[in-house]
């Protein structure tokens, strides 16, 4: 499959090999051909956004307001240790009662 993203002149082939080298990412010849074409769009699309006049806008954490979701803190009636327990396979002094995984050591 032929590549659809063309090269951008100030990115080379040396170049995408030595961030590639940085990265610790093994390339064939095939794959840096390839990603000259691909990071060359990304700087160029980054560098669209940065033409953006963006002076007068006000930097923001998150696109949409945001509120807090929680609930008050209120204090409820609790499950009793005798509903809680009562589908336990086994249980001993009103605690769940597990194998011994571990030893005393």
């Amino acid at each position: 499959m032929a590549p659809r993203l063309a090269p951008m002149s100030a990115l080379s082939r040396d170049d995408v090999a030595h961030l590639a080298g940085l990265a610790r990412i093994d390339l064939s010849d095939v794959e840096l051909d390839r990603m000259v074409g691909e990071l060359g769009v990304i700087l160029e699309s980054v560098a669209k956004v940065q033409e953006v006049a963006a002076d007068d806008i006000e930097p923001m954490s998150h696109p949409l307001p945001l509120t807090n979701v929680t609930r008050p803190d209120e204090v409820r009636p609790s499950l009793g240790a005798e509903a809680a327990l009562a589908g336990a396979p086994e249980q001993e002094q009103q605690r769940f009662s597990v194998p011994r995984i571990l030893d005393e050591d």
